[in-house]
């Protein structure tokens, strides 16, 4: 009796284990909002028919020393597609990159590419950065159309974070200018979940809040609808992360 107790207890607490760690969500990770990389194109409508990478502009996420947008993974293979009307942001020869980070990993390096250039590599030790991340990298006198390739290498583990940046670059020593929100009204994909109905009133977004989807903020007078559940940060703010927000 004492046997035939004890098999089916340690079975059942194995598929609960499991059953627990199956329903973990994935939360997201990270992408180039500015100037706007590939995905931030897509996410914000400035580029149509890019698919789920629309929802998911910080997750295209593969095995490191990739060359391809996508990172030569299955999914998201449209940011390879050079045959689109990709925008290319006009810079000089010097270009600050800023990231969003969804989710803060653990970071080995952050490497900027141009073909088979090498422009610049960030080591970052192991250590976790913040919401946000900006690189001021030097395009080593690349001029004209040019796409960027930026790595974000996990330190503990095999993967890296790919996004691709189209740029004209025009010479001189004109960095960046500082990013504003350039959000516009996202259009109603086809054959994909709608967002659900907001759950609440309008408030102002806020730092340090709690979202929940379906919740609905304003913000610098547009409004926005909550997209994944999450605690805001400084950096997050809604046109800066589409993953989390969408324009009303």
């Amino acid at each position: 009796m004492r046997r035939r107790f004890t098999l089916p207890a340690l079975t059942v607490a194995a598929v609960l284990g499991s059953l627990f760690v199956a329903a973990t969500p994935a939360f997201a990770h990270g992408y180039i909002s500015s100037p706007p990389s590939r995905q931030a194109n897509c996410a914000s409508g400035a580029v149509a028919n890019c698919g789920d990478i629309v929802y998911e502009p910080q997750s295209v996420e593969a095995p490191k020393g990739s060359t391809q947008c996508n990172g030569g993974g299955s999914r998201f293979t449209v940011l390879n597609d050079n045959s689109k009307s990709w925008p290319a942001a006009s810079v000089g020869q010097t270009v600050t990159f800023n990231w969003v980070l969804t989710a803060r990993h653990s970071t080995a390096t952050w490497e900027y590419f141009i073909g088979g250039t090498l422009l610049a590599s960030f080591n970052d030790g192991g250590a976790q950065p913040g919401a946000t991340k900006s690189h001021t990298v030097s395009m080593k006198g690349f001029t004209g159309r040019q796409t960027v390739l930026a790595r974000w290498n996990i330190a503990d583990t095999v993967n890296a974070f790919y996004s691709c940046v189209d740029l004209n670059i025009g010479g001189g020593s004109t960095t960046t200018p500082t990013p504003t929100p350039t959000v516009t009204t996202s259009p109603t994909p086809t054959a994909t979940p709608t967002t659900p109905a907001p759950t609440s009133g309008s408030t102002t977004w806020a730092a340090g809040t709690t979202y929940k989807v379906g919740d609905v903020v304003t913000y610098a007078g547009k409004s926005y609808q909550c997209r994944q559940p999450h605690t805001a940060l400084t950096g997050w703010e809604p046109p800066n992360v589409p993953a989390l927000w969408t324009a009303l």
